[in-house]
């Protein structure tokens, strides 16, 4: 599945890039495909060193509102997990917002080993999956403990909130102002879903403490070699919140490796309640991103379509 707004680069203008801040050229280098927003390239310089590009949508592109700003979020959050040491993330070797050189922002960062998750994990036995997921686990866990000041987007240039529940009903309110600018049309009136919203927000009170949260942690973000985590990446979604809105607690994952990994489950009525919260914003994602990011393949959209409407019918009755 592609998506129509990707910044694509030429030879001349990668080896440019490379140039500027290695003093070097470019040996090789080929596209990765798998993104669905930022476009990478894996990058073979002269030295024989090989970094992954990672370049962002060109000015002027509309895009969703929780989508604006990731780049410096992505940069600035990668470099506070390396700080941690003991989680195999890339290391950032240069940033460059000034769009002198190409069009749109990019940074460059280590290249990885290892193959995402969800493209090898067939090969793996039930056993050895769920051992994969107990080290998902305790990683999530050591990026949760970063901690921060306030509740809401990770990047600086967005706002910031002293309470989660302003920061989430705000990261709600995003949500939902894109998909009616879209015209994407759900299975209950918006205003009924936001009445049902603010109803079953009270929860969000119980959560005192930001912390960093990556929200996009799914298979695709989590390379695997040997039976052995080596890279959790694509950290531009992060977020100031609640560590139960970490996808592996979510109704698509949720195993019992991830779990005991992480050494907490969901088991308190306000953790369940929070938590139908979290779903309902991943579901408005998956199917109010389509339009935006304009994508062809329409099996994929008509499962956004689907999955949102169990999604609300799961948090009516929630």
């Amino acid at each position: 599945m592609e998506s129509t707004y990707k910044t694509r680069l030429t030879s001349e203008q990668l080896d440019g890039i490379v140039q500027q801040h290695f003093n070097t050229g470019i040996q090789e280098y080929k596209e990765m495909i798998d993104g669905w927003a930022n476009h990478a390239y894996f990058i073979t310089k002269n030295d024989g060193q090989k970094v992954v590009l990672k370049i962002a949508p060109s000015n002027g592109i509309k895009l969703m509102r929780c989508e604006q700003h990731v780049m410096v979020a992505e940069v600035e959050a990668l470099r506070l997990a390396a700080e941690l040491q003991d989680v195999p993330v890339p290391r950032v070797l240069a940033y460059d917002p000034s769009l002198t050189l190409v069009s749109a922002e990019y940074f460059i960062m280590e290249y990885m080993p290892g193959k995402p998750y969800n493209k090898v994990k067939d090969q793996y036995s039930a056993a050895e999956q769920e051992s994969i997921e107990q080290q998902l686990g305790a990683y999530n866990r050591r990026i949760n403990k970063i901690k921060g000041e306030r509740f809401g987007y990770f990047s600086s240039k967005k706002p910031h909130y002293t309470t989660w529940k302003e920061a989430f009903l705000s990261l709600m309110d995003d949500m939902l102002a894109d998909g009616k600018a879209a015209g994407v049309e759900l299975s209950i009136r918006y205003e009924e879903l936001e009445r049902l919203i603010q109803e079953k927000s009270d929860v969000l009170d119980d959560v005192k403490e930001p912390v960093l949260v990556h929200w996009d942690l799914w298979d695709g973000n989590v390379f695997v070699e040997a039976g052995q985590i080596t890279a959790i990446i694509d950290f531009e979604r992060s977020l100031w919140a609640d560590p139960l809105m970490e996808h592996y607690f979510s109704h698509f994952n949720h195993t019992p490796g991830f779990l005991k990994g992480y050494g907490r489950a969901v088991t308190t009525d306000s953790e369940r309640k929070r938590r139908s919260l979290y779903d309902l914003y991943f579901d408005l994602a998956l199917r109010i991103e389509c339009p935006y990011r304009q994508y062809d393949n329409k099996e994929h959209i008509q499962w956004a379509i689907d999955n949102l409407e169990e999604g609300i019918q799961r948090f009516q009755s929630s």
